[in-house]
């Protein structure tokens, strides 16, 4: 099943992608939210579909972030060997650990807004794992039964903010935009296989991200099982793994970032695209 979410900024409704059209399930049930990932919601969604007759949704219909507010949405840094490499950092012998604010979050396809005295914006697709089942320390082997399904992040980052502001990198990490969601939610039997997806990010229809999943350092169930030996993830929680080699900050023989009228575009195999314009940050 793949999720979404749909309509203006605050109001969004659940829906659901069959057969490559939209359709509207609110009236069957809440928001993708902890409520909803924390029963057997998906299960019985799915059978309130085969029964009954849904609305379809105009596809020029904005969409939200495919899964509403999280409790917390968990960061795993330099998770592929490249993209450490390119950023002269060793290779991590345990999983770095960062927070995004969750204020971040937006819709795949709205606008980046590059934050006030920012210079160094940049861009860094990633695969989000969104866990469907509380999970404290769980092992390996039960990890991906906690798991609702996946979704495409980007995980935008101010570089100076984030590494030469001093104290953690949640700094550059958190600003306002910095963290679009979608298209959709894809269950888990929509995934062959998670470990072997291609992702790619374009900036201006140049492609500077070309990587696969099969190159993650510390794999799904890993992350899972050793984030959940620091704290409880919940249910609608969302775990992003890291980005390959191509992010502005590695670029040769001088770093690239972002500036007004760019245009970014990503995707994963199995989980969409989605599309972000660069807008200077204006005050309201």
């Amino acid at each position: 099943m793949k999720l979404i979410r749909f309509g203006t900024e605050g109001q969004e409704k659940p829906g659901v992608i069959i057969n490559e059209k939209w359709y509207d399930v609110s009236h069957l049930t809440g928001d993708y939210n902890e409520a909803f990932f924390a029963g057997n919601a998906i299960t019985e969604l799915k059978t309130a579909i085969e029964k009954g007759s849904l609305t379809e949704v105009d596809q020029t219909t904005r969409l939200g972030a495919a899964v509403a507010r999280p409790s917390k949405l968990i960061c795993v840094g330099l998770n592929y060997k490249d993209h450490a490499h390119e950023t002269g950092a060793a290779i991590p012998a345990e999983p770095i650990l960062f927070f995004k604010a969750t204020s971040a979050i937006m819709g795949p396809n709205d606008d980046l807004i590059i934050p006030k005295n920012s210079k160094k914006t940049d861009w860094e697709v990633e695969l989000a794992v969104v866990i469907g089942k509380k999970a404290s320390y769980v092992s390996e082997e039960e990890a991906l039964n906690h798991v609702a399904g996946y979704v495409l992040h980007n995980d935008y980052s101010e570089r100076e903010f984030q590494l030469e502001r001093n104290g953690q990198w949640v700094k550059g990490k958190s600003c306002d935009t910095f963290a679009p969601l979608g298209p959709f939610i894809a269950t888990p039997d929509e995934i062959e296989d998670v470990h072997n997806l291609k992702l790619w990010l374009t900036v201006n229809g140049k492609k500077v991200q070309d990587g696969s999943t099969a190159n993650l350092i510390f794999n799904i169930p890993f992350l899972v099982s050793y984030i959940s030996q620091f704290m409880t993830l919940l249910p609608g929680d969302v775990i992003t793994t890291g980005t390959p080699a191509g992010v502005g900050l590695g670029m040769k023989p001088e770093p690239w970032y972002l500036k007004e009228g760019d245009v970014v575009e990503l995707g994963i195999d199995g989980l969409g695209s989605s599309k972000q314009h660069v807008k200077a940050y204006q005050k309201i």
